[in-house]
């Protein structure tokens, strides 16, 4: 892996990069029976202060190699209430949908969803 790789890849390496990820987080926590995104070990020992530019929780996001699409990653928490199914459905189609009207001509972004937890 490259420096240049490296720091492209880091959800916080650079600030658009983290504002972009911060707008998909704010996008998640609106889904119908998602209860929050959910923590890593970094943001559970970082400090209550942000860091600015740090990556939010639940959220990381792989800018596209040249042409190639967004690879994103969220790890949310449902309510019990909701149908995991459904919750990561929706998720997945809010990422996909708030990155379409960002960059619409590129190609559709790769995102993975995981609900981690029930609450």
């Amino acid at each position: 892996m490259t420096a240049q790789h490296s720091e492209d890849s880091a959800p916080y390496g650079r600030p658009a990069h983290a504002t972009l990820a911060a707008e998909v987080a704010t996008a998640v926590e609106g889904v119908s029976g998602v209860a929050f995104l959910r923590p890593g070990l970094t943001d559970r020992l970082r400090s209550v202060v942000a860091r600015p530019g740090a990556a939010p929780a639940g959220v990381r996001m792989t800018p596209p190699d040249g042409d190639g699409p967004w690879r994103v990653e969220i790890h949310v928490v449902a309510l019990r209430r909701a149908r995991t199914v459904d919750v990561a459905r929706g998720v997945r189609d809010t990422v996909e949908r708030h990155l379409d009207t960002l960059a619409p001509a590129r190609s559709a972004p790769r995102v993975t969803v995981t609900v981690t937890g029930l609450v």
